[in-house]
């Protein structure tokens, strides 16, 4: 739990105020993006379980990635696919924020009203009253803490968040390969098993920003920040909470695990399909310049 809380404290540390004030410039393209993360991904996200015959382990961690906020990753990928960067921290910001109360409660409701989940539920005897409490305190404190040191000392913040960062991934990363490892032919089955339906996972979170800003009629940047904002979830974080919440469950971690691989190469091909698109357009462009 400790190293959970780590994670999320240093993680939060990049929120600033100025990502707030950007919600008000452009309260539809953020509004668009938070739907598109927090109520299309999770409803979507347990419609496919109800439809797919799948362990209720996984059914669980998909609907659990599903409720995760965005990470800093998909800042990256937005700056790097020439989608508006100013959004995209701002959807990052404002979902952190949400998260403290939709991470826990979404997931706690979405499991809850899943037959097959349900019942695995009560049978490791997980207490839904007592989860949605454990999973509001793991973020809310280290995020309040964040927050609170980020504003009152920005030069502390800035000396501690990257070695606490370091910190807190390795510790993870060494707790879940020892629990791998130590079954690690099941690991391999669950991987082979489960890795279709994270593609098929990810590309629905990616529809969910595709088609939500295609609602709200948004331009081409801030178009592509709230697409990779839907489709790039913190598994990094569902990994912490099934570590600490579930015992890293191997079908869970699995589930979360590969998802952290493939939002990568998802993204990255988002990234240089764009990148490519634009630069047609340039060419375009130029050759209809009269010489």
């Amino acid at each position: 739990m400790a190293v959970i809380a780590a994670l999320v404290y240093s993680v939060s540390l990049d929120l600033r105020l100025a990502d707030f004030r950007y919600v008000v410039r452009r309260p539809l393209a953020v509004t668009m993006g938070v739907i598109a993360q927090f109520l299309l991904l999770p409803a979507a996200t347990w419609g496919l379980t109800m439809m797919l015959d799948l362990p209720p382990a996984t059914e669980a961690a998909m609907i659990l990635v599903a409720c995760c906020p965005g990470g800093a990753l998909s800042n990256v990928m937005t700056a790097l696919g020439r989608g508006n960067l100013a959004l995209s921290l701002s959807i990052s910001a404002v979902c952190s924020l949400i998260a403290l109360v939709m991470t826990p409660l979404g997931f706690t409701l979405l499991i809850a009203a899943n037959p097959q989940t349900a019942a695995w539920s009560r049978a490791i005897a997980i207490n839904p009253v007592e989860m949605l409490a454990s999973l509001a305190l793991l973020l809310a404190v280290p995020m309040t803490a964040a927050m609170l040191t980020s504003s009152r000392a920005p030069r502390v913040a800035a000396r501690i968040r990257m070695p606490l960062r370091r910190f807190a991934g390795i510790a993870l990363g060494i707790f879940i390969v020892v629990s791998i490892s130590l079954q690690w032919k099941l690991f391999v089955i669950e991987v082979t098993r489960t890795l279709p339906f994270v593609v098929l996972h990810n590309a629905l979170g990616l529809a969910c920003g595709y088609f939500a800003s295609l609602a709200a009629s948004l331009p081409a940047a801030d178009r592509r920040a709230v697409v990779i904002e839907g489709g790039m979830q913190n598994s990094g974080l569902a990994l912490g909470i099934i570590a600490a919440q579930f015992g890293s469950d191997l079908a869970m971690v699995a589930v979360a695990g590969l998802w952290g691989v493939w939002h990568i190469i998802s993204g990255g091909a988002l990234v240089l399909l764009w990148r490519a698109g634009d630069n047609e357009e340039k060419v375009d462009a130029r050759s209809r310049i009269p010489g």
